[in-house]
């Protein structure tokens, strides 16, 4: 009875091991995806930051062109 109970455990043990083997392994996959969406969302993140800067760039030169041709106050 004790072989029995003792093989069980092993078994149980051999189950567990191959599930937190899997569960290793998607969770592998899980964080490449991760970091892979972090490296998109930067990218996208210091476009905006680009595209910020130029359009602020663009509405100071109507003001600097008004007052050139002397338009504004």
């Amino acid at each position: 009875m004790n072989e029995n109970v003792e093989n069980l455990v092993l078994e149980h043990l051999r189950i567990i091991r191959a599930d937190l083997s899997s569960m290793k392994d998607e969770l592998s996959g899980a964080r490449a995806e991760l970091l892979i969406i972090r490296q998109h969302m930067a990218g996208l993140s210091g476009g905006q930051t680009l595209h910020d800067f130029e359009i602020a760039g663009l509405k100071v030169r109507p003001d600097r062109i008004e007052k050139r041709l002397e338009l504004a106050e």
